[in-house]
C-alpha cells in the first residue's frame, strides 16, 4: 500500500515537471507566454480536473492529452510487435521489453523487471498483501490480473486446447505442462501398478497411495490420508467451500470430479452404463472410465 502511494506521488511529480517544461516551450520569442497555458507553474495550481478519474492538471491542453487515455485512442504503435499505446511515454516504456533491459531488481528474490511499477506489484507477494478476493470461493490474490485469471476457473472457460489429444485447459501454462506428457519420456515406473512418471518426486507421491500408512489426519473428523494434498482437499468439505458451479442448474460442488459426475444428469448419460467401455491395462486391479475419470474394481457391476 505504501509502495502504491509512493507511485502516485511520483506520478504527480512527473506531471508537474512535464507541464513546467511544456510551459517553458510555450513562451514566444518576446518572452510572452501563449494563451493555451496561462496558469503560473510556480504556485503549483492545478485547476483542470479530469471528470473520469479526478487527476488534475495545470493547463487545459494537458488535460486534453490525458483524456485520450479514457477515449481509448492509441496513436503510438510499436514497430517490433504492433502493439498500440495512448502516449509516447508508454510506448517508450514498452520498447524496454524488446531491448531486454531490466533495470529494476527485487531485493528479496533477485527477480528483474523492465518497469518500476512491475517491481512494486511484485513486492506485494513478499509482503503477503492479498487485496483482491474471489467472490465465489474467497481465495485472495496480490494482483487484480491474478484474480481475473482465477475467475476463468469458475466460468468454466478453457481456451487452450492440446493439439495431440484435444484436452482443453484454462491456462496456457497448464497446457504447456500437459504437453510434456506427450513429449517427455516417463522413466520412473511404479512396481505396484505399472504407472509411470516423468519425475522421481511424482513417483514417491504416487507410492503413498499403495501404502497403508495414513499420516495426515483431519482435525475436524479424524479421517486420515496418505498425502497432505488429499487432506487439504478434504478440508474444503468442512470449510463449506464449493468453487465448482454447474452451468445448467447452478448447483455447487466441492470437487471438480463431483461436478463432472453431476453433468451426466443433464446430458442424459446414466452413471455407469458407459463404463462398459473401460480402458484396461495389464496387471491392473482397477478399471478406469475414460468419460468421468472414475476408477472401479473388477467386481463392480457396470451393466446398469
Amino acid at each position: 500500500i505504501i509502495g502504491l502511494m509512493k507511485m502516485k506521488e511520483e506520478r504527480q511529480d512527473l506531471n508537474e515537471v512535464e507541464e513546467k517544461y511544456q510551459d517553458q516551450k510555450d513562451h514566444d520569442v518576446n518572452g510572452e507566454k501563449s494563451v493555451s497555458c496561462s496558469i503560473q507553474i510556480t504556485d503549483f495550481k492545478r485547476p483542470f480536473s479530469c471528470s473520469q478519474c479526478g487527476n488534475t492538471f495545470t493547463c487545459n491542453r494537458n488535460l486534453k492529452k490525458h483524456m485520450i487515455i479514457h477515449a481509448g485512442v492509441k496513436l503510438f504503435i510499436c514497430s517490433q510487435c504492433g502493439k498500440t499505446f495512448t502516449s509516447k511515454s508508454n510506448l517508450k516504456k514498452h520498447m524496454i521489453i524488446h531491448a531486454g533491459i531490466k533495470p529494476f531488481s527485487c531485493s528479496q528474490c533477485g527477480k528483474n523487471f523492465t518497469q518500476k511499477a512491475s517491481l512494486t506489484k511484485h513486492m506485494l507477494i513478499h509482503a503477503g498483501i492479498k487485496s483482491f478476493s474471489c467472490s465465489q470461493c474467497g481465495k485472495s490474490f496480490t494482483q487484480k490480473v491474478s484474480l481475473k485469471d482465477h475467475m476463468l476457473i469458475h466460468a468454466g472457460i478453457k481456451s487452450f486446447s492440446c493439439s495431440q489429444c484435444g484436452k482443453t485447459f484454462t491456462y496456457k501454462l497448464t497446457l504447456k505442462r500437459h504437453m510434456l506428457l506427450h513429449t517427455v519420456i516417463k522413466s520412473f515406473s511404479c512396481s505396484q501398478c505399472g504407472n509411470s512418471f516423468t519425475k522421481k518426486g511424482q513417483l514417491k507421491n504416487h507410492l503413498l497411495t499403495h501404502s497403508s500408512e495414513k499420516s495426515f489426519i483431519c482435525s475436524q473428523c479424524g479421517k486420515s490420508f496418505t498425502r497432505n494434498a488429499s487432506l487439504k482437499r478434504h478440508m474444503l468439505i468442512h470449510a463449506g467451500i464449493k468453487p465448482f458451479i454447474c452451468s445448467q442448474c447452478g448447483k455447487t460442488f466441492t470437487y471438480k470430479l463431483s461436478l463432472k459426475r453431476h453433468m451426466l444428469i443433464h446430458t442424459g448419460i446414466k452413471s455407469f452404463r458407459h463404463c462398459k467401455m473401460f480402458s484396461t491395462k495389464q496387471n491392473r486391479k482397477t478399471r478406469g472410465c475414460d468419460i468421468i475419470g472414475r476408477r472401479h474394481n473388477d467386481t463392480m457391476d457396470t451393466g446398469n
